[in-house]
This record gives structure tokens, C-alpha cells and sequence, in this order.
């Protein structure tokens, strides 16, 4: 199956790529400025910290007094650094933390940067639509960084797909992007580990992953030009035939006064080849409105059903949140944000208490 699936993404990758580069092969044109292929290196940085007051479920302390824990937190710590060896060849590499929870008595609790992208980049400007490019190394994976693009919130927590447990954000593996003319969508599609970057490959099973994303009204007025439509499949495998495969369907729309989204999520996985296969299903929609001075608010519903045969047993996700946004020049943002999470657990096997959490979160990147 897999051998078969590299083949196919190959094929097709050849199959856009060779016409065009064999119709590059021409002599510029008198007058013609070549790019510019200087070296060039940048340096960046992301941060996620919050403190966060856990109402339910409560716990207790060392002295057996019941309490409602509470902490202050660094959730992301990114240290970017991209750069150009010509105008295509691009590469980046970011370390970002973890807590560390080996049982060691020198670094055990304490936060330690861990690989999360470091890959090569081909810029495919020259001969295809400006945007286009194959990837190869620990990379985004095609969805959830296409997906956090357009709900900017991933700093008061993950979405929707990766909450559940679905997909990752990083991978090892080879990727290839093309974007359509006129701004009417994306295809992004690779061959990953299958595993996250969190983790090392268990076998010799990998992923096939692919994005489609259509503009339909890319040329019309602002009202509609936000509206997105995007399909996405992730074909895996635990063991041999054990499958593993996800299936999302996104609406997206982006405005000025609002950005709003709705996921619908389909699974299947086979742990053991003794195993039956569970398919699972849920949905998750989102909107954010915002105002001219900075405030936004947030308001984000997630429910999935792991296993369809038990259709009682669902996870349901609630968050309601203000925002503020710093005003800036050029690309970087900060902002602030109070939020409410709350999460219940009906009829799951095992059970899990409810979950109910108020957070005070910051941004900042740059």
C-alpha cells in the first residue's frame, strides 16, 4: 500500500513538474533583471505563556487539603531561523520547549528546546505560480498549519484536530506545494513518518497526506472573496493492514469584522490486526469577531464521537475568550487574551472528570 502510494505522489509531482521546467528552458528576454540570489539568514522568535486557574476537577496537596491547582506557563518558545542560499534554495530550522519528564535529578520538570522544523526548501517560482515549492526534512504537515493560518488562536490551544489526538503540526518527510493563479487555492501534498516530529518512525509504515483548497470567489469583492473550501486526507497505517486514516472537510471564511470556520473530522484506526476497526466523527466550528481598535472575541464548539459503534460516548469542547491585539508595523503580532475552557466527557470508557479551566494567555512574534 505504501510502496504504491509513493509511486502515485511521485507520478504526480513529475507530472507537474517536468512540463514546466522543460518550458523554463528559454533565453531571457533583452532587458531581463535576474533575482537576486544573495545569501541571506533571519532570526525570529514566538512565545506562548498564559497562567491558568483550574476549577474542575480539583485536586489535592501534599497535606491532603483539596485545591484548585493553578500555574503560570510557557507553552511555546520558538526560535526561528530562516534564510536563502540563492533565490531557491531556502531552508529553516526552529527548536521549541518541552517539560521534561524523566525521572533524571538534573533537568527533570524543567523546560528544554526540542527539534520541531528543520528542513530544505526548492522555490519553484521560476517555473511554476509564485508560492510553489517541494519540501524535504522535519516540515508542517499540509492541514493544521494551513488550518492555524486562518484561526490566529493556536496560543490558548491547539485545534480542533490535533486537541483530539488526529494529526500533528510537524513531520519528517517530503512535501510539494503548489498554489493555482489568481489567488483561487493551494494543493499541498507529502509523504511523511506518519508518527509527528514528537516521536521516532515505529516501522516501515508512512503517510500519504493531501490538501486541496479552492478560492471560488478569489476575483470578487472583499465580501466574498474570504470564503475557502478545503478537503484534506491522511492515508497511514499502524501495522501492515492495520489502518489508520482521517478525513477532514473545512468552510472558511476571513473578513475584517470576522473570521469563522467549521471542521467536519472522519477517523478510522485499527490498533492490532485483532482489533476492529473504531471510525469515529465529529465537528467544530468557530467564529471571531472583530472590531477597528484591537478587540476581538472568540467563541469555538468542538464534539466528537471516537467510535460510532457507542454513540453515547462523546467529548464535547467549549471556549469563549476576549482578545486584544497590539497595533504594529510590518508582520509581527502581540496580543493578550481571557479565556474559558471547558470540556466534558459523557459516558467515555474509562470515564474522565470534567474539565474546566480560566486562562490569561500572551503572544508574541516576530
Amino acid at each position: 500500500m505504501n510502496l504504491r502510494l509513493v509511486k502515485m505522489w511521485c507520478a504526480a509531482v513529475a507530472g507537474v513538474l517536468l512540463p514546466t521546467l522543460a518550458w523554463a528552458q528559454v533565453t531571457p528576454a533583452a532587458g531581463y533583471t535576474p533575482p537576486d540570489d544573495t545569501p541571506s539568514i533571519k532570526v525570529g522568535a514566538t512565545i506562548f505563556t498564559d497562567f491558568t486557574y483550574t476549577q474542575d476537577p480539583k485536586t489535592t496537596d501534599q497535606d491532603g487539603n483539596s485545591i484548585n491547582p493553578s500555574a503560570f506557563q510557557v507553552t511555546r518558545s520558538y526560535i526561528n531561523i530562516t534564510g536563502n542560499i540563492s533565490h531557491v534554495v531556502a531552508f529553516r530550522i526552529t527548536p521549541d520547549i518541552t517539560r521534561e519528564t524523566s525521572t533524571g535529578p538534573t533537568v527533570s520538570g524543567s523546560y528544554v528546546f526540542r527539534l520541531k522544523y528543520a528542513f530544505a526548501q526548492i522555490n519553484l517560482d521560476d517555473w511554476m505560480t509564485k508560492g510553489s515549492w517541494v519540501r524535504f526534512g522535519l516540515q508542517q504537515t499540509p492541514f493544521v498549519d494551513y488550518t492555524e493560518g486562518i484561526y490566529r488562536y493556536r496560543f490558548q490551544g491547539t485545534t480542533f484536530v490535533e486537541r483530539e489526538g488526529f494529526l500533528t503540526s510537524s513531520d519528517n518527510g517530503a512535501s510539494f506545494h503548489f498554489n493555482f493563479k489568481n489567488n483561487y487555492g493551494d494543493v499541498h501534498t507529502g509523504y511523511y513518518n506518519g508518527d509527528g516530529y514528537a516521536k521516532p518512525e515505529a516501522n516501515n509504515q508512512h503517510a500519504f497526506q493531501i490538501r486541496g483548497t479552492v478560492r471560488p470567489f478569489a476575483t470578487q469583492s472583499p465580501v466574498l472573496r474570504g470564503l475557502r473550501l478545503t478537503g484534506f486526507w491522511d492515508q497511514d497505517a499502524y501495522a501492515k493492514s492495520d489502518e489508520k486514516q482521517r478525513g477532514v472537510f473545512e468552510a472558511s471564511y476571513e473578513h475584517k469584522y470576522v473570521n469563522a470556520a467549521y471542521d467536519y473530522l472522519h477517523t478510522a484506526d485499527q490498533l492490532t490486526a485483532a482489533s476492529p476497526v473504531a471510525k469515529g466523527n465529529g465537528y467544530s466550528f468557530w467564529f471571531t469577531p472583530k472590531s477597528t481598535v484591537g478587540l476581538e472575541g472568540l467563541f469555538r464548539y468542538d464534539h466528537f464521537t471516537p467510535n460510532t459503534a457507542f454513540s453515547d460516548r462523546t467529548r464535547h469542547r467549549t471556549i469563549v475568550g476576549v482578545s486584544y491585539w497590539f497595533k504594529h508595523q510590518g508582520a509581527v503580532s502581540s496580543a493578550v487574551m481571557l479565556d474559558w475552557d471547558g470540556a466534558n466527557f459523557d459516558k467515555l470508557v474509562p470515564a474522565q472528570p470534567k474539565s474546566n479551566k480560566i486562562a490569561l494567555h500572551a503572544l508574541i512574534n516576530f
